[in-house]
């Protein structure tokens, strides 16, 4: 059946209408779109703030955090154990203020802790830790462990029954640094060496030794970065790495072939699932006690 309705003519008055309405509909749709892509640029933040923003993430004291600058990227990346609630990350955020937008809050499974526990290798007071690398000052031995073992053990020995001496801690550092210098007192036990102190690089594949768990790999992931523990202590200036440990591994050695990086402080998660692991660079720790690597 042939559509018997009739349509309204276009009069010159209408097509003006018409057009002009189009005109605006297209102005429209350009405004509109210029704030969404405006909006989909980051904000970029300058050194200062950032720095900013690392002191306010440090004075927000929240413990099981990790943070470090990513220049590159010009943010502060947070990294939060499982301990760490939304309402602490909010007091990180309220902290940082106006700079907020510079924080990268991610999630690591497990709870940052220094990695001291009772077992095998180095012994003293009812504790286990693990010697990094072997140091001298002329004639007189020494070797490099974890601060937070430092600050506990006086006296070292070779066994659980603490029957073997090794020798005492003659210096040590924790919190703010995690590094502790051991004596050989005894005459009979070796002390290899054939390592260089060495500056670690983000991407640099590396190896982790400790009493627990071993020879274990993995990857540096940051610089400089600063962690607080869930158990107490902040350490600043650390290697970040995705390298495996447990407890007793704490005052072991990271490398890289012969390259003396670190001494393992603590991190979270475990060599069945994996985590996050902090090291302090071994030559912050020479160059304090004026030693050198044997």
């Amino acid at each position: 059946m042939r559509n018997t309705r009739t349509s309204s003519p276009i009069t010159p008055t209408t097509r003006r209408t018409l057009i002009a309405a189009a005109a605006v509909g297209l102005v429209a749709a350009t405004v509109l779109t210029a704030p969404t892509a405006q909006a989909a640029t980051p904000k970029s933040f300058g050194a200062a703030a950032l720095a900013a923003v690392d002191q306010a993430v440090l004075g927000a004291d929240v413990g099981g955090t990790a943070w470090y600058t990513d220049a590159a990227s010009g943010r502060v990346v947070v990294t939060a154990d499982s301990t760490v609630s939304e309402a602490d990350l909010a007091s990180i955020r309220k902290a940082a203020g106006v700079n907020a937008g510079a924080l990268r809050i991610e999630r690591t499974p497990g709870k940052f802790t220094r990695l001291l526990g009772p077992g095998d290798a180095i012994y003293g007071g009812g504790y286990r830790c693990s010697a990094a690398f072997n140091a001298v000052s002329g004639s007189t031995r020494y070797f490099l462990t974890a601060g937070h073992c430092g600050n506990v053990v006086k006296t070292w020995f070779t066994n659980s029954a603490q029957s073997t001496l090794i020798g005492p801690t003659v210096g040590s550092s924790f919190p703010g640094n995690d590094y502790a210098l051991v004596r050989y007192d005894n005459a009979s036990l070796s002390s290899p060496g054939g390592f260089t102190a060495a500056d670690a690089y983000v991407g640099e594949p590396v190896k982790r030794s400790g009493s627990t768990t071993g020879t274990k790999s993995g990857t540096v992931t940051a610089l400089n970065a600063t962690v607080h523990y869930s158990g107490g202590g902040t350490v600043r200036g650390m290697i970040q790495t995705n390298v495996c440990a447990e407890p007793g591994d704490s005052g072991g050695a990271l490398y890289d072939g012969t390259k003396a990086l670190g001494i393992t402080s603590g991190g979270s998660g475990n060599c069945s699932v994996g985590g996050t692991t902090f090291y302090q660079p071994v030559r912050e720790a020479l160059a304090k006690y004026n030693v050198s690597l044997s």
